[in-house]
């Protein structure tokens, strides 16, 4: 009988270390016999030979598109932008189901290619609840994204280019450092703070210096009342985590920016989330991603105005790509090893249901367009 198999092809998105198989996970699928092709990629944070050390196949960067149509291939970011047809099974994060930016597009590529996406973002167990997130350092390191964009703020500056750290340690010293030594006395906002992503933001609050009081945390509870919220307006960084699903009222505008004039505390706005171009997203005072290399964007406010600046990043936890791989991909390893059985698993099931629907939302999209 064939051995089932997962194709890790190499991540093209810029910056982006992390990996959805690493060689710890990878180990284990080949010792459940799973046969595991992995693409050469100098910029994964895990190095070919440590793939190769626990039993992995090694093949050229970039060269999935011509492997076996049976073979599935797994990936994080998006592929690049592209007319091509995808004829093979794919499981990555596509951010095409909540009609983002040219969703519909990405979506008739699997239909012409007779391919099918199994999309990260939407593999859940029986409860609803996400098998494999990001989420924890997705809140730590845009936290610490968002403290050292406070510090350069206030020596007068602009955020500088971001590069991933080898641990958490060293990222913890670099923002300490950054702020003078300790964050005693920076003030946040933590929306969605009992999610993972929240509590990862928090814990790095935590462990840079800030004292609890000034570490506001709030949830469901407290948005409950809609915004906009005066609060967000009192701290020096606001932290956006929540998982976006329907339409909610703005937590923030240009107009209740505009109004608190020149006092006004807020100074960073982080938004983890990164629901960027999704019609309702809750933070309408931008409109791009930033990115590594420019990773602040200013809101376009009257000049007399203290400056203010967003974080719109949408892969933070590639500022620790190790640690957020290896804690990703033991999650996903339970539902991995489901996969040969995908027809059935209901994990797997779920979500080539998804998929059909959302295929054909795209195809009326196209067709109304």
């Amino acid at each position: 009988m064939t051995r089932p198999a997962f194709w890790l092809r190499c991540e093209k998105k810029e910056f982006e270390r992390r990996a959805a198989l690493t060689p710890t996970t990878a180990k284990k699928l080949i010792d459940a016999g799973f046969q595991i092709i992995v693409e050469r990629d100098e910029q994964r944070i895990f190095d070919d030979s440590e793939y190769e050390a626990v039993g992995c196949e090694l093949v050229e960067n970039n060269s999935w598109p011509s492997a076996p149509k049976e073979i599935p291939i797994i990936g994080l970011k998006e592929l690049p932008a592209s007319t091509d047809p995808l004829p093979h099974s794919h499981i990555q994060f596509a951010h095409c189901y909540k009609n983002q930016a040219g969703w519909a597009d990405i979506l008739s590529r699997f239909d012409r290619g007779n391919g099918t996406l199994y999309d990260l973002e939407f593999l859940e167990d029986a409860n609803g609840r996400r098998v494999a997130a990001f989420g924890f350092h997705a809140g730590f390191a845009g936290a610490a994204a968002g403290a050292l964009a406070l510090a350069a703020e206030r020596r007068g500056e602009k955020l500088g280019q971001l590069n991933p750290y080898p641990n958490e340690e060293a990222m913890i010293e670099d923002v300490k450092k950054a702020l003078g030594g300790s964050g005693k006395g920076v003030k946040a906002l933590v929306i969605g703070a009992l999610g993972r992503c929240g509590r990862g933001a928090v814990d790095l609050f935590k462990k840079i210096g800030l004292q609890d009081d000034d570490i506001i945390k709030w949830d469901m509870a407290e948005t409950a009342k809609g915004g906009p919220f005066e609060e967000i307006l009192d701290v020096d960084i606001f932290i956006n985590c929540i998982y976006l699903s329907s339409k909610i009222s703005s937590f923030i505008t240009r107009d209740t920016i505009s109004a608190a004039g020149k006092n006004r505390r807020l100074t960073v706005v982080v938004d983890v989330s990164c629901d960027t171009t999704n019609p309702f997203n809750p933070i309408p005072i931008y409109t791009i991603n930033t990115t590594f290399s420019e990773p602040t964007v200013r809101v376009d406010l009257p000049s007399e105005l203290p400056p203010l600046s967003v974080i719109s990043i949408d892969h933070l936890p590639t500022l620790l790509p190790r640690e957020s791989s290896e804690q990703f991909s033991a999650d996903l390893l339970p539902s991995l090893l489901e996969f040969p059985d995908r027809n059935t698993a209901r994990i797997w099931t779920d979500a080539y249901k998804l998929f059909q629907k959302k295929l054909g939302e795209a195809a009326e999209a196209k067709a109304a367009a």
